[in-house]
């Protein structure tokens, strides 16, 4: 009995030291295997950006699939949320690559840094965030 009584409270110790940590991440028996990496990125462009250079811009990040091969998928569009938490953040951009390796390819890759010479005097603010997807 003592040894149940034991148990449960280091279980119930577990339970409530990840409670109150809201910076952990819940405790994962097994990791999806080939998890792929999620590469966010969010644009706010500058007030005096034309709708002819948004053109060229949104082209230009569309194209970069084609033009390198670690990109596996690319899913973008402009925000439409209903909420005020996009901090004037008007363009996002999800692409997936198989690994962090693959991805660690991409930001280097000639195509990409062509992109950010496009882009780079058109972003008044820019976020950046990346993922290792954990669901099953």
């Amino acid at each position: 009995m003592k040894h149940i009584l034991i148990l449960v409270a280091l279980a119930l110790l577990s339970v409530t030291t990840y409670a109150h940590n809201p910076n952990s991440e819940p405790p994962i028996k097994t990791m999806k295997a080939n998890a792929s990496v999620q590469h966010i990125v969010l644009f706010k462009f500058k007030p005096e950006t034309t709708p002819e250079k948004l053109k060229e811009i949104l082209t230009a990040f569309v194209a970069l699939p084609s033009k390198i091969k670690e990109i596996k998928d690319l899913k973008w569009g402009t925000n439409n949320s209903p909420e005020d938490h996009a901090h004037g953040l008007t363009h996002a951009f999800v692409l997936t690559f198989d690994s962090e390796k693959d991805r660690d390819a991409y930001l280097p890759h000639p195509a990409h840094k062509a992109f950010g010479t496009i882009v780079g005097p058109w972003i008044a603010d820019l976020t950046v965030v990346d993922f290792t997807n954990q669901a099953k």
